[in-house]
């Protein structure tokens, strides 16, 4: 199964010495579960915090510590480390490793591996609050970014050393997704990007109301991939159980008519929409002011059409590229085709309904694309992420040919 964009890279993590060096581990647990080559490099002082240990067993690499250490090939270990990096992350970066950065300073491990190192690096500082905000280390900070590095900045409030303010290391999944966003491609740089996701719901009685069981996750992924290839991006979502995508304008809707709203008056300024939401077709013709009691015999139930999103994109484009998507329970293909003509799209990835490793929920999909053009391709099972950033590398394509600006 293909994973995402961090698959088989070689990712260097260095570690240096402060409490949130625990949040390491975690970091490290998750860049092996997207299918990352991890290595580690830590300083003296971080071993006072985690033990080398357990580090190796997670990365199953050895932990550099000492450039002269006995076994192994320490001493031109960190050379080789550097060439064969995809990209580096210190984290924690106390001020102490900043400085060092910052003036080529090279007088253990870390330090001396980052001067031979020339794939792109995040740093994350983690410090007290006015360490981080001394006039010192903010230069630094500075300094290093005007030198290329990422610099993802600290979260605020209460330090282990009881302050308040900046100087928290960001959580393990901000820290992923800031890489995988870094070791992206940019070209949806200056694009604006509308996605839809989740369900929509529309009332019967104050307590009741048609829906589906959309998670909203496959839309989350698209809308987080296409923050991470620099587009800026507008999320309008039904009611999930998800965290917001970083950095994306996130639209809250509940019903077809509010997704409906928010999408047409968004529809202009956009260069390219992705219709992901799963919209309810039909609605109750009257929602009851109270409750349906519940009587001896059944309840009828008179439903109406609810607007079509996706058609009347398809009817108002300009120069948008506009991407659909279909969940469907049989004959698929002709489902999808007759769809992609009907309501003018350039793209439609659609799949069946039914399989536990597609679908509503799933963290996985197999999705087949179908191109306005005729083309066909199927994918492979892949993380949903990884979904999403294919997809957009189609995007990307019909992007260019046409000529975007």
């Amino acid at each position: 199964m293909k994973k995402t964009v961090l698959y088989n890279k070689n990712i260097v993590l260095g570690v240096c010495g402060g409490i949130a060096a625990y949040k390491s581990v975690e970091l490290l647990r998750r860049l092996v579960k997207l299918g990352a080559r991890v290595r580690v490099i830590m300083t003296r002082s971080a071993t006072r915090f985690v033990g080398p240990m357990t580090f190796e067993v997670l990365s199953e690499n050895p932990v550099c510590l000492d450039l002269f250490e006995e076994k192994d090939d320490a001493a031109i270990r960190h050379i080789a480390w550097a060439e064969a990096a995809h990209g580096v992350v210190i984290a924690p970066a106390t001020a102490n490793m900043v400085a060092k950065l910052t003036h080529g300073i090279a007088d253990d491990a870390l330090s001396t591996f980052m001067l031979a190192v020339t794939c792109p690096v995040m740093i994350c500082p983690s410090m007290n609050s006015n360490m981080f905000e001394h006039p010192a280390t903010q230069r630094n900070l500075s300094r290093l970014k005007a030198d290329g590095c990422r610099i993802l900045a600290p979260g605020e409030g209460e330090l282990a050393c009881g302050t308040t303010g900046p100087g928290r290391l960001p959580e393990p999944e901000a820290m992923v997704d800031r890489l995988i966003s870094f070791l992206s491609p940019d070209d949806l740089a200056g694009k604006n990007v509308l996605v839809t996701a989740g369900p929509t719901r529309e009332a019967i009685d104050p307590v009741r109301f048609i829906s589906n069981p959309s998670s909203g996750k496959m839309g989350y992924a698209i809308a987080r991939a296409a923050e991470n290839r620099g587009a800026r991006v507008t999320l309008v979502t039904g009611p999930v159980a998800l965290a917001p995508p970083l950095n994306v304008e996130v639209v809250p809707v509940v019903t077809v008519d509010d997704m409906a709203q928010a999408v047409f008056s968004r529809l202009e300024q956009s260069h390219v929409v992705v219709k992901v939401a799963a919209v309810s077709d039909y609605r109750p013709v009257k929602t009851e002011t109270h409750k349906i009691k519940k009587g001896e015999g059944g309840v009828q139930l008179a439903l109406e059409r609810t607007t079509d999103i996706l058609k009347t994109v398809g009817q108002r484009k300009s120069h948008q590229i506009v991407v659909g998507f279909a969940a469907e329970t049989r004959d698929m293909e002709n489902h999808a085709r007759k769809k992609l003509e009907e309501k003018r799209m350039d793209m439609i990835a659609a799949n069946l309904i039914g399989p536990p490793d597609s679908g509503f929920a799933s963290d996985t999909n197999r999705m087949t694309l179908f191109f306005a053009d005729g083309r066909k391709e199927d994918l492979e099972v892949m993380d949903k992420d990884a979904v999403a950033h294919l997809i957009l590398d189609r995007v990307a394509e019909l992007v260019k040919q046409r000529a975007i600006p």
